[in-house]
């Protein structure tokens, strides 16, 4: 079925963001970043909730699934009448939710292009995604991906191999590579030392992505809000390199300029572009999307 809606600029894009993720009550990760991200960043968020997650700064105490029916059915609904430039997806919870994801992809957004976060397990700590459904991951939401984000320890999961340096994300994104991504993204944060290192591999080459670690407790959603960031400037018409760095450099301010909320891993400052947005103008100007 189509995507998008039969008009003369359909091929112009919108910056639509369809995410399939869970949520979170706290606001700091999941949907509720998700959508911030893609709307500070000029993109339009829908939804499609994969579980409610009873969680607060400091961890998660109750998932409540979502029929994977009514998961399809969320995409549907959206996929008929709004239509999605980009696919994103975070939180899946369980085998049968990956497999009918997949399906859904196959039937519904074939063409759509797919930023997938492997969340497995929260900033707390907490694991949020069980050992029989990462094989699933790997068979179904792997292959054909434009874009797949994890973290170190994910990649290890994801891979088998290990992540414990610049030369481990660089093996394990090629893994990705190889079982079938079309480009990876294997981040650096949980890698020791002042220095954060982001390797994006792709069909083309290597890009590295390097800054200061920011000693904060603020961490809360930074995978969800990347990922988001990522696939809403796909969806407004930026290259894969570009709009990693605007994702980033989003990021990194969201994270520095967070104030410190609730007892835990607090969540970044995603709305830090409304009260400074002569910043974020010039930020946002220096990746600004093609035009057709």
């Amino acid at each position: 079925m189509a995507t998008s809606r039969d008009t003369e600029e359909a091929d112009v894009p919108k910056g639509r963001v369809l995410i399939i993720a869970g949520s979170d009550s706290g606001g700091g990760a999941g949907i509720q970043a998700d959508i911030k991200t893609v709307t500070m960043l000029g993109g339009y968020a829908a939804t499609a909730i994969t579980a409610l997650t009873i969680q607060n700064t400091l961890g998660v105490s109750g998932v409540v699934a979502t029929p994977s029916k009514a998961v399809r059915a969320q995409m549907h609904a959206v996929l008929k009448d709004i239509g999605a430039d980009v696919l994103k997806t975070g939180m899946l919870g369980d085998k049968l939710l990956v497999e009918t994801l997949a399906e859904a992809f196959e039937d519904l957004a074939r063409d759509v292009p797919r930023v997938v976060d492997p969340v497995m397990v929260a900033t707390s700590g907490d694991v949020l995604l069980p050992r029989e459904a990462v094989d699933a991951v790997r068979r179904l939401m792997v292959p054909g991906a434009t874009l797949v984000t994890p973290n170190a320890p994910e990649a290890e999961v994801l891979t088998g191999k290990a992540v414990d340096g610049l030369n481990g994300q660089r093996r394990a994104a090629e893994k990705l590579l190889d079982m079938g991504a079309l480009a990876a993204l294997v981040k650096g944060a949980h890698v020791p030392g002042d220095v954060i290192v982001d390797v994006l591999a792709t069909q083309q080459g290597e890009h590295f992505f390097d800054g200061p670690r920011i000693n904060t407790k603020a961490t809360h959603g930074t995978g969800c809000t990347l990922a988001s960031g990522i696939a809403a400037g796909i969806a407004r018409g930026l290259s894969l390199t570009d709009a990693v760095a605007l994702s980033r450099a989003y990021l990194f301010e969201a994270i520095s300029r967070a104030t410190e909320l609730g007892q835990g891993n607090g969540p970044v400052d995603h709305g830090w572009p409304v009260r400074d947005p002569e910043a974020f103008a010039t930020l946002f100007a220096k990746w600004r999307p093609a035009t057709k």
